[in-house]
């Protein structure tokens, strides 16, 4: 009996952009606040704009992969092409960890934030709503997601427009609007660098949508115009929202001293701004944000896996393989719903120092391949364009990503080292097998 094709509509540039920024949680920003505030003594959007600098770098290197190659990206696709497959399974293996962990982080959050809105149901609860309703939209076809994602984006952007007007009337009606318009956020005098690359290193990993954008390219329309497009705009529009955002917060609190707890800040900001019902309404919007980023995230990461197992890294018959009638890699997405779960047993802390590992050695992969690819393998080395663009820009970008390495913390090196210890078993593991069958066949 023959097997007919189903026919999916493909995503459009804007819906790709949605799912990035999606993927990018902006309310992140009120997160992350009061700590980086406090490393870089109230110079948050500076920070910001020194991880936007790196982060438009590093992007414009994955914009030129994607346009290049016909396999749906990530660093692991690109590194594969570039410095061998070899070079491509360990920095595929490590960019997993940061994958498969931010849907889990998600899953954490939600957790968090919904045990506090309705206490009578218990955290484990909440986790486990919360990852089987995700899991179960990934199951269908993208699109569903895509407009999930601008619902659950655009609204929480929105309240943060609010929050902005609310800034605004009251540094003006208590201080005088003269107030507002001052450079102090960006510019306070403090001229000390080393802090502010330490606050960069934190925000970067705000950043990671334009990554996550590259590994739909089967499921998006005139993938080699749309993606490079998309990788861009994404890292552009988290930028300008994240320093928007970050600009007027600064504004209305200068310093750490009113907050009583700075590592969670963002209670005490929006009721300090807005009073307790906009408190209540922005911890909505935050559990909304927290969705759309929960979709987004499990859907990149269910698509690293099946590029994965395509390959053969993973079961190519399981996680290599679409389903048919869905048009998604069905298992890969399941098997990401039950790694989630895992967020039940494990702390914040705990996690969130295991993505940043994976996240460094995509970006400085990423950097490097661009160099090996467009300058020695290809061999376009002639003329400044071709110089500026494959060796000198690399250059910069790879010493930029390590500024950020210097800053990494001891957590995150002994978990990623873990991490890349059981991948160095695991391609052992594959390459004798390969080696006797290999054997076996010759008798």
């Amino acid at each position: 009996m023959e097997k007919t094709q189903v026919s999916f509509k493909k995503m459009s540039l804007w819906q790709v952009v949605i799912i990035g920024i999606a993927y990018m949680t902006p309310m992140v920003v009120f997160d992350t606040f009061g700590i980086v505030s406090g490393i870089t003594d109230g110079r948050v959007p500076l920070a910001y704009l020194l991880a936007l600098g790196a982060m438009l770098l590093t992007a414009f290197s994955y914009a030129r992969f994607s346009r290049h190659s016909d396999k749906p990206g990530s660093a692991y696709t690109y590194t594969a092409e570039s410095c061998g497959a070899q070079a491509g399974f360990f920095v595929g293996w490590c960019t997993l960890l940061d994958y498969i962990m931010l849907p889990l982080v998600n899953a954490l959050l939600a957790g968090i934030y919904l045990e506090a809105v309705i206490p009578s149901v218990p955290y484990w609860a909440w986790v486990a709503l919360f990852t089987g309703l995700v899991t179960l939209i990934n199951c269908f076809r993208i699109n569903i997601l895509a407009n999930l994602s601008m619902l659950f984006v655009c609204a929480p952007v929105l309240l943060m427009g609010f929050f902005i007007y609310l800034v605004i009337q009251g540094i003006g009606s208590g201080q005088g609007y003269d107030h507002v318009l001052t450079m102090a956020p960006l510019w306070n005098g403090d001229t000390s660098v080393l802090p502010l690359i330490a606050g960069a290193s934190i925000l970067c990993f705000s950043f990671l949508g334009f990554d996550a954008v590259t590994t739909m390219s089967h499921e998006t329309s005139d993938p080699k115009r749309n993606i490079p497009r998309a990788v861009m705009l994404t890292t552009l529009i988290g930028g300008v929202i994240f320093l928007g955002a970050s600009w007027f917060i600064q504004l209305y609190f200068p310093s750490n001293v009113r907050f009583n707890n700075p590592d969670e800040a963002l209670p005490e900001i929006v009721l300090y701004v807005g009073g307790a019902l906009f408190q209540s309404v922005f911890l909505c919007a935050q559990i909304m944000n927290t969705f759309a980023s929960g979709l987004a995230t499990h859907a990149s990461a269910s698509r690293l896996v099946h590029l994965m197992g395509r390959d053969g890294i993973f079961h190519k018959g399981t996680l290599g393989q679409v389903h048919s009638k869905l048009g998604t890699p069905l298992y890969a997405v399941l098997m990401i719903g039950v790694i989630s779960l895992a967020a039940i047993a494990l702390d914040l802390a705990t996690v969130v120092s295991m993505i940043s590992f994976g996240a460094l050695i995509a970006f400085t992969a990423v950097n490097f391949s661009v160099f090996m690819k467009f300058y020695v393998r290809d061999g376009q080395r002639q003329g400044l364009k071709n110089l500026f663009l494959n060796l000198i820009l690399p250059i910069i970008s790879v010493a930029a990503i390590m500024c950020l390495w210097m800053s990494l913390e001891h957590n995150a090196l002994v978990c990623g080292g873990i991490w890349l210890a059981v991948g160095i078993l695991l391609f052992a593991y594959k390459k004798l097998k390969k080696q006797s069958i290999a054997i076996g066949s010759a008798y």
